[in-house]
């Protein structure tokens, strides 16, 4: 059997274009999504950055293309600039040997520019929701002929207000298209929009980053909020940043933090979806070359980051979804490099903080921040090592002339260098040490008398883990269900959960406990719901093999 591109029967010019860009063994989505898509099915994707999903449907499109049209054949929703650039790009690389004519269309270029580019023909659309939607309104953005569209990151699009405009988008496109959707999570918002515009939609799930723990060392401070810039500040003093990304939640936060920290003598910029398209270039290409050590971002506008030699990734505001705690932090720690892993905790997000740990099955070791003492010892402890570093290289001859001179006025030689020390340290006035309030033990939010956290079981005498367990439906009403996936498939809680609640079209939250084993698997479902499971599951894919649920 073959393992490279070869096995999917593409044109030799596109197995010859991904050869040329440097991949020879596809990626486990690339394997899963490409062979569907050549068949014409719709398929549902539930996968992260990373995982190579834009050749996976890229490929299929650029197989498909037909040579000549007039009309574009291909339109590609993407959530922010920056990804719709990135995949348009990959789409033109991957089909240089094509001549396709791919067409980037987002918010903050000129329409006139658009516009001309579409009047003299374009094959593939790679745009933002909000751009595309005007420029059809103008009647210069013609979709009706599309064979493809493909809604990539369709949960950012979600959380940023887009879901309408996907729709008015989507009804002006045929509706014998092919369609395939890409998301990390499946909330139940995606999972609508999925039922209304897909066919018979084969699902394939790929399994999220995995946290290194070789290569990123993971800590935490248990801090009160009003004092995580002091305590920033304070890790910028004591570590060896290189290069640093740090989350924040909000595309104002991200400003405001950058700004304190410039103020404070720790140049940083903020990267938001507020930037226009040749600012936020000018800042990532000054962070590539290290002309800039800090960037500020939300998790949206880090979207298509891609740069190997993170030193840090701070979590300044802790994430609310898991899988994306695992997205920010697999910045660092590239390339075989290690990396350093750090979250800013308020007491009341300890408890979210700990579905963290249960997430990716790793305890995060809490850390003390450097004190007061530790901070000063190590400014003169940096500014004595600089001292005998030039006294060493004895390059000072104008400087001991200066000596020499006041000297001769009749200074001390001690007070001398007392005062020129007292200059060299005058920068730290920029900085200074901002005090912090104790975390005491009953700050720390506690569950409430009778909940529990989410935690994952082990079976006696087995590796086998259970789902998280859930704690407010009654085991009684429950009917345990039977699949022939196990954990030598690679299936986890999250993939069963997923695939039943859109299939089934039931909330994910009323699936019982999880129970995976090597080959099979047991899932406890309401009872009232255990038909909708058994009829609407029939046809589910996971890595290309069938699903098969039946009654234990």
């Amino acid at each position: 059997m073959t393992t490279d591109f070869s096995q999917f029967n593409l044109h030799p010019q596109l197995v010859q274009a991904v050869t040329t860009c440097g991949y020879s063994v596809p990626m486990p989505i690339q394997t899963s999504i490409i062979p569907l898509m050549m068949e014409g099915y719709d398929v549902i994707g539930q996968a992260q950055t990373g995982t190579g999903k834009t050749a996976a449907f890229a490929l299929p499109i650029l197989h498909n293309l037909q040579p000549k049209t007039k009309h574009i054949q291909s339109l590609v929703l993407a959530p922010t600039r920056e990804l719709a650039l990135q995949v348009a790009e990959a789409i033109t690389e991957y089909g240089a040997f094509q001549k396709v004519r791919v067409l980037a269309i987002y918010g903050g270029q000129s329409y006139v520019n658009q516009i001309n580019q579409l009047k003299q023909g374009v094959d593939i659309v790679v745009g933002t929701p909000g751009r595309l939607l005007d420029l059809i309104r103008k009647k210069v953005l013609d979709i009706q002929h599309i064979h493809t569209l493909i809604i990539d990151e369709a949960d950012e699009m979600l959380s940023m207000g887009f879901i309408e405009d996907i729709e008015t988008i989507l009804a002006e496109t045929p509706t014998e298209r092919q369609t395939a959707l890409f998301s990390a999570t499946m909330p139940p918002e995606i999972r609508k929009l999925a039922k209304s515009f897909m066919r018979d939609a084969h699902w394939v799930s790929i399994q999220p980053e995995q946290v290194s723990g070789e290569t990123i060392q993971q800590r935490y401070y248990l801090i009160h909020k009003s004092d995580k810039l002091a305590a920033l500040t304070r890790l910028f003093e004591a570590e060896d940043i290189s290069r640093a990304l740090i989350f924040v939640r909000t595309r104002v936060g991200s400003g405001d933090l950058a700004n304190d920290l410039t103020t404070r003598g720790y140049p940083a910029e903020a990267l938001n979806g507020d930037l226009s398209q040749d600012t936020r270039e000018r800042i990532m290409n000054r962070f590539r070359q290290n002309q800039l050590k800090v960037l500020v971002a939300t998790d949206v506008a880090a979207r298509g980051l891609d740069i190997d030699d993170i030193s840090h990734v701070i979590n300044y505001d802790i994430p609310d979804d898991v899988e994306v705690y695992v997205h920010r932090i697999g910045r660092t720690g590239r390339a075989g490099k290690s990396g350093i892993a750090i979250s800013l905790l308020s007491p009341n997000e300890k408890r979210r903080f700990r579905q963290i740990e249960l997430f990716t099955r790793q305890t995060i070791q809490r850390a003390a921040l450097p004190s007061e003492q530790d901070i000063l010892a190590r400014r003169e402890g940096q500014l004595v090592q600089q001292l005998s570093t030039w006294l060493q290289r004895g390059r000072c001859r104008r400087e001991r002339e200066l000596v020499e001179t006041l000297l001769q006025e009749g200074h001390d030689v001690m007070d001398i260098a007392a005062a020129a020390i007292k200059l060299a340290r005058a920068d730290e006035k920029q900085r200074p040490l901002l005090p912090l309030q104790e975390v005491r033990e009953k700050d720390v939010a506690q569950p409430a008398r009778g909940h529990k956290l989410p935690r994952f079981q082990e079976t006696k005498g087995d590796d086998n883990r259970m789902s998280k367990a859930n704690n407010y439906l009654h085991e009684a009403d429950m009917v345990r269900l039977n699949l022939n996936l196990g954990k030598k498939h690679g299936i986890r809680p999250k993939d069963i959960v997923g695939a039943i609640a859109y299939h089934a079209d039931i909330p994910g939250h009323v699936i019982g406990k999880i129970l995976i084993q090597e080959k099979s698997s047991q899932i406890d479902v309401p009872e009232k719901y255990v038909h909708q499971v058994l009829n609407n599951t029939k046809k589910v894919l996971f890595r290309r093999q069938a699903v098969i649920i039946q009654p234990v």
